[in-house]
């Protein structure tokens, strides 16, 4: 029992990050359609934040709180530029952005390698997140049960900000039928730099929580976009509930995959899972519903 109790734990901390940065993707390629490779890197530049403010910080219990701020306003503002100055002109083209993010993803890494080095680095944790809490037999880092609760909080949120804003409605109705939406006065191109601006910066606090778990380097970004990638896609397109439930069930599931075999038969296991779910239902776990006029 304790040894199943431990891995529902792992698999949740680490669907936890999965779920972070897949929600920012659902946001974008839902509503926009644009396959951006580059959410990756707006990780990366989330982790960095925390090596930063952490280096500044020294030994301050603000140093999280601070760097998960300024993490959500580095990935939302190289979210927004990366819209403003080439995405906006490839909405219809989802291969070419695929082609043209993944570059910019490696300039990207290139730039990070210039400024902090090769090398992997270290992130103090804050005090307060040391220990364990005992649960049903069981020693919980304090440190995944604060990713667990910060996944929580985002996606709670985000639940909110879709169903009670009028961004959020707006969003709704831009990803419903964006040509309506138009004719009704929402600005659409606000709308989608807004949305950009959302799921770029929860990329830089799923990095900012990534650091709690392991050092942080260039590619810190590159072994979760194609994850993430299948947790949009197994959830369907768009769907914020979907994203949700395949992340918990990848995260979870591979955790016990790891726990029999090893980590790279894991990873081929769970991925001839989700080819053979997509095979059964190539839409997802969800489809948006929709009215047509025969």
């Amino acid at each position: 029992m304790e040894t199943v109790v431990a891995q529902v734990f792992t698999g949740l901390s680490s669907a936890s990050v999965l779920l972070l940065v897949a929600i920012g993707l659902t946001l974008t390629f839902g509503q926009m359609g644009v396959i951006n490779m580059a959410h990756g890197e707006f990780l990366m530049a989330g982790s960095y934040t925390a090596f930063v403010t952490a280096s500044i910080l020294r030994g301050s219990a603000l140093s999280l709180p601070v760097a998960l701020v300024v993490g959500f306003l580095i990935g939302g503002l190289l979210g927004i530029a990366l819209e403003a100055t080439i995405l906006r002109w490839m909405y219809d083209r989802p291969l070419d952005t695929l082609l043209v993010t993944f570059g910019v993803g490696l300039i990207l890494q290139q730039l990070a390698r210039d400024i902090f080095g090769a090398p992997a680095k270290e992130v103090s944790t804050p005090t307060w997140l040391s220990g364990t809490v005992p649960i049903l037999g069981y020693g919980f880092p304090v440190t995944r049960l604060f990713i667990i609760a910060l996944s929580a909080l985002c996606v709670a949120g985000l639940f909110a900000m879709l169903r009670l804003t009028d961004l959020g409605r707006r969003i709704r109705a831009t990803v419903a039928n964006r040509d309506l939406a138009e004719s009704l006065g929402i600005s659409t191109r606000r709308t989608d730099r807004t949305t950009f601006f959302i799921g770029s910066g929860l990329a830089g606090v799923a990095g900012v929580a990534l650091t709690l778990l392991g050092s942080t380097g260039p590619t810190v970004g590159t072994s979760y976009i194609v994850e993430a990638f299948l947790v949009v896609v197994v959830g369907g397109i768009g769907q914020l509930k979907g994203t949700i439930l395949a992340a918990l069930g990848i995260g979870i599931g591979r955790s016990f995959l790891e726990s029999w075999t090893s980590g790279s038969m894991a990873q081929v296991l769970m991925l001839l899972t989700i080819v053979a779910f997509l095979q059964i239902r190539p839409q997802g776990i969800f489809t948006t519903t929709t009215r047509s006029l025969a």
